[in-house]
């Protein structure tokens, strides 16, 4: 290997220390402002974690593949998820700042690393950011026409390439700039928003459970197991990544007062509750209708209904749009700080790591997304087929895992407010269990993955590279 290729090595896995992340983080106009506290952080998660998959992903996967072993299923995907939530807790709570897992890779792995996941990331926050807006308006109009008679245009309502075209989805488009303005405004007042909506969500959901569990008949859970064991590992595979909501949790640890205690808190907190509420509803819907009828869109408004009370479906109706609204509040929370992480870096320009003056927010990242959003959502059909596994995100998951490893072992001096336990069995298994899901992903994951990979990488290397902090320090060092 030449001099010359060894120099490029070295540079594409150079990696920030510590002490210049934080610093950073003081960098006058590009400090955000720090007011969420611990209960601001679970709702973020809850807000991410709990969305409308809740009614429905129980029914879906009961009917289909685990049966009344839905409920095990929930907890072994918890339990898988875990080992990841744990890695995060340990990282933001050592390194309190805005970027999740792409600060995470830059601090532990390398800065190529660090590109790929923060430049997937992008990507994943934005298609699903997309496809929730989309669904948010259709929910949206389906509850004005049933709730209210009151029938939205076709033309206003749908893209001009769904089955039915229209002119835009104009709905999608109003949400998304409403929260863009609500995010612009400020992460406490965002925050707030988020509580609340969450609020009504568990309301709604608690209410089913209450008015539910006692009509539940244990018999109905015999066969616990009807698809064997298989059915229900391929359940837990299906719903693993309906609790991945907790990495917009660490995408604000920059923002939290006392991050080192409440990030771990705020990440696990949602976490745990999640699984709570998740193994509740999968244990009373099989428990009142026989799991082979549970394979519907509105499983929830089905139970309902049998038991007679079809005028709690608009009820589940507001929770499931709440659910919806608060996915998609967390989802345009999360992505401008990695954006915003990653140009005050140096790998993206520099005005999108601008922080209003007045609100302490991205305001130039937040408005960059929400236009790309607004504009994507209003054009983009309503039936758009996604994956339902997310490779970027079980990569940003590996990532993390493995850079706890590193940073145990590499700076073993650093301060750990919180430690994942049997140390490094877990942040291992973390790392085996998402390169099993991400290598069961179909062909069209992959190749999504690498054209935007390729996109990334020639930006990369075309600013990136040789615009970013630690290449303009090199630079200086090698010119003194």
């Amino acid at each position: 290997m030449t001099a010359q290729a060894k120099t490029t090595l070295s540079s594409l896995m150079r990696t920030k220390s510590l002490a210049q992340l934080l610093a950073e983080t003081e960098t006058e106009g590009r400090r955000l402002k720090k007011t969420l506290r611990v209960w601001d952080l679970i709702a973020i998660g809850i807000g991410c974690i709990i969305g409308v998959g809740i009614f429905v992903l129980p029914g879906v996967q009961a009917a289909k593949n685990a049966g009344p072993g839905i409920m095990l299923s929930f907890a072994i995907a918890a339990a898988a998820c875990a080992c990841s939530a744990l890695c995060y807790a340990e990282l933001a709570a050592m390194i309190p700042v805005a970027g999740s897992a792409y600060t995470y890779g830059y601090a532990t792995l390398g800065e190529i690393f660090a590109w790929i996941i923060g430049w997937d990331l992008i990507l994943e926050y934005m298609v699903a950011a997309i496809l929730v807006s989309t669904g948010w308006s259709a929910y949206f109009v389906n509850l004005l026409d049933n709730a209210f008679g009151f029938a939205l245009p076709q033309q206003l309502t749908a893209s001009p390439w769904d089955k039915a075209p229209g002119l835009l989805n104009l709905p999608a488009v109003a949400i998304v700039l409403l929260l863009m303005l609500l995010l612009v405004r400020g992460i406490k007042e965002s925050s707030r928003v988020n509580l609340g909506i969450v609020l009504v969500k568990l309301a709604v959901i608690l209410f089913f459970i209450v008015v539910a569990c006692g009509h539940v008949d244990p018999a109905k859970w015999h066969p616990f197991m009807p698809f064997g064991f298989g059915g229900v590992m391929r359940a837990a595979a299906i719903v693993f990544l309906a609790y991945v909501g907790f990495d917009a949790v660490s995408t604000t640890a920059e923002e939290a007062v006392n991050p080192q205690r409440d990030m771990p808190l705020g990440i696990m907190g949602s976490l745990a509750i999640a699984t709570v509420l998740y193994m509740a509803v999968a244990a009373i819907m099989t428990g009142v209708v026989p799991y082979a009828q549970l394979g519907v869109a509105d499983p929830i408004a089905l139970v309902l209904n049998i038991l007679k009370m079809p005028w709690a479906s608009a009820l589940i109706s507001v929770g499931a749009l709440a659910g919806i609204t608060s996915v998609l509040l967390v989802l345009m929370m999360g992505q401008p700080r990695i954006i915003f992480s990653m140009s005050r870096d140096g790998l993206l320009p520099p005005f999108l790591s601008k922080v209003h003056p007045r609100f302490g927010t991205p305001y130039f990242s937040t408005l960059l997304t929400g236009v790309v959003v607004a504009t994507a959502a209003a054009f983009t059909p309503i039936d758009v087929s996604s994956e339902l596994c997310s490779i970027g995100t079980l990569f940003a998951f590996m990532i993390v895992c493995a850079g706890v490893i590193v940073l145990r072992y590499t700076r073993k001096d650093l301060s750990r407010p919180f430690k994942v336990p049997l140390f490094p069995v877990l942040p291992a298994l973390g790392i085996i269990l998402c390169g099993y899901l991400m290598v069961s992903l179909p062909g069209t994951a992959w190749l999504r993955f690498v054209i935007w990979l390729g996109i990334g990488l020639v930006i990369y290397t075309a600013y990136g590279f040789g615009n970013n902090i630690l290449a303009r320090e090199d630079n200086q060092h090698g010119g003194t």
